[in-house]
C-alpha cells in the first residue's frame, strides 16, 4: 500500500481508514453489520501494533456510503468500543474503495 496503516507522532497515533477486508484483502461481504465488526477490528489492529490501546482512542471518524446503515453501525460500535467511547463523526459518502460501505480513521492518544 502506499501509505501507513497508522502513523506515531509524538504520543498520538494517526490510523488511516480501516475497512477490515478478508485475507485476501477484498471487502467482506455486503452486510454492514459484519464490515463494521471487521472495520473496528482492523482499527484495533492497529493500535495495538502501534503499543496503544483501544481506551487510547480519542476521536473517530466513520464513514458510510448509506445513512440507513447507522443505526446497524451503531449497534455494532456500541458493543465493540470500549468506554469511555471516543468523539465521532459519522459522515456519509459518495463511495468507498473497493465497493465498502463503511470506513473508519481514528486518533489515540497516551497521557
Amino acid at each position: 500500500m502506499p501509505f501507513s496503516e497508522g502513523y506515531i507522532a509524538g504520543n498520538t497515533l494517526y490510523v488511516a481508514g480501516q475497512q477490515g477486508p478478508d485475507e485476501h484483502g477484498n471487502v467482506t461481504g455486503t452486510d454492514i453489520t459484519l464490515q463494521t465488526t471487521k472495520a473496528i477490528a482492523a482499527v484495533e489492529k492497529v493500535v495495538k501494533q502501534a503499543g496503544f490501546q483501544m481506551t487510547d482512542l480519542v476521536s473517530v471518524t466513520v464513514y458510510v456510503t448509506d445513512l440507513n446503515d447507522v443505526p446497524k453501525m451503531n449497534e455494532v460500535y456500541k458493543k465493540l468500543m470500549p468506554d469511555p467511547k471516543p468523539a465521532r463523526a459519522t459522515v456519509q459518502v459518495a463511495g468507498l474503495i473497493g465497493g465498502a460501505r463503511i470506513e473508519i480513521s481514528a486518533i489515540a492518544a497516551k497521557p
